[in-house]
């Protein structure tokens, strides 16, 4: 029998909406589906669930508005994406391993990393993109599908060593699975069967190519055959469903049953609502109305309907809550812009030895410092 059976026997008979075909515990109303069960999470648990959602969402508004004034760099929404990120997290034991992409900065928080070092990066500090050592996670990557091997490699690692209580976790987007680093490393964690678990993100697009281009399958899911793992799509926009098939993969890739193999695929149904990034424009691919249904799945507001349906959630502790998640991104953000660094820096190991262009550009640099100040730079910031 399937790790999943149990869990995909509560997929919605008729979805009102995307995704179809996929496990689903929570209608769009916040009531738990036909033969649906609650995972095996206490009333506390979700509450956290639920505050790390919001302050997700709060993160991505006030990020994206940060970079449009300037205080830091590119920036990745996740709106739409925030369940599948934390609920993915949730289901990781501390000991486990969290491999992200880019765009996955609620999933890093919710595994031990800070807002504060995520902003610190963003604001060209690079000392923001060290890992705790009491965080078990890898940086983040930008080259497409990079991560999917060497999520492989580390799990393969834990084999090897006898480290069987470890899982890897590995978060990608559609568009990597059309990259041979996906393939690279779907193949070897089945030929190896090492404890990893690949979460691929379907966002629906790869900047401007739609998922119906990326692909001449019908789900990314049935590409688990291919490589002799298990697959189960999910909808992502259902965070209690993605905690159930999360969990269940995490459980079976530590303590498999005979002749089950330790690999899962995970394809995480969602919609990326905004922009690839704050540097794009999806007015100029997309219209206007499309993803109108997916809206109606935000993962935020169907977990808070659940809340409040089974009476764990009222108005004064949302507003509590609302409150918390305020103060923690005021004192996230004033602590990150805190950061002193010296502007000289960002010539640092771009070559082993610095070029002659490189030089030139430092002495522009001190130039522009001895006849305006630093002061004159942070009035740009602001």
């Amino acid at each position: 029998m399937s790790t999943y059976d149990e869990i995909e026997s509560t997929q919605s008979p008729e979805p009102t909406s995307p995704p179809e075909d996929a496990v689903q515990v929570l209608d769009t109303d916040g009531s738990l589906l036909p033969g649906a069960k609650r995972p095996d999470l206490t009333d506390e648990e979700l509450l956290e669930m639920y505050e790390e959602l919001v302050l997700a969402r709060r993160f991505d508004e006030r990020a994206t508005g940060l970079q449009r004034q300037g205080r830091i760099s590119t920036y990745a929404p996740m709106r739409g994406q925030e369940g599948s990120q934390v609920a993915t997290s949730f289901a990781l034991d501390a000991e486990d391993w969290l491999v992200p992409t880019y765009r996955d900065h609620a999933a890093k928080h919710a595994h031990g990393r800070s807002y504060e070092s995520l902003l610190q990066h963003l604001a060209g500090y690079r000392e923001g993109y060290a890992v705790p050592d009491d965080v078990n996670a890898l940086p983040e990557y930008i080259p497409i599908g990079t991560q999917v091997p060497q999520a492989m490699g580390l799990a393969w690692g834990f084999t090897m060593q006898d480290q069987h209580d470890r899982a890897v976790l590995c978060h990608f987007g559609d568009g990597a699975t059309s990259t041979g680093d996906f393939h690279e490393g779907l193949n070897f964690a089945a030929v190896y069967d090492v404890p990893s678990i690949f979460v691929c993100n379907n966002n629906q697009w790869a900047i401007s190519m739609p998922f119906e281009s990326q692909t001449a399958t019908e789900t990314i899911v049935e590409k688990a055959d291919a490589y002799g793992v298990e697959g189960v799509r999910v909808d992502g926009t259902d965070p209690l469903a993605v905690y159930a098939v999360t969990r269940a993969a995490v459980q079976k890739a530590k303590h498999p049953a005979e002749g089950e193999l330790r690999p899962t695929l995970i394809e995480s149904c969602q919609y990326r609502l905004g922009a690839h990034s704050t540097a794009d424009d999806p007015s100029a691919y997309r219209d206007e109305d499309d993803g109108e249904d997916w809206e109606d799945r935000d993962p935020v507001e169907r977990l808070e309907r659940y809340l409040y349906h089974e009476e764990i959630l009222d108005d004064d502790l949302a507003d509590e809550i609302a409150d918390r998640v305020e103060d923690c991104l005021a004192t996230a953000i004033e602590r990150a812009e805190a950061t002193e660094t010296d502007p000289e820096r960002m010539f640092e190991h771009v070559y082993e030895e610095p070029t002659d262009r490189l030089r030139e550009q430092l002495a522009d640099l001190d130039g522009l410092r001895e006849r305006h100040g630093d002061e004159a730079f942070e009035e740009v910031g602001e």
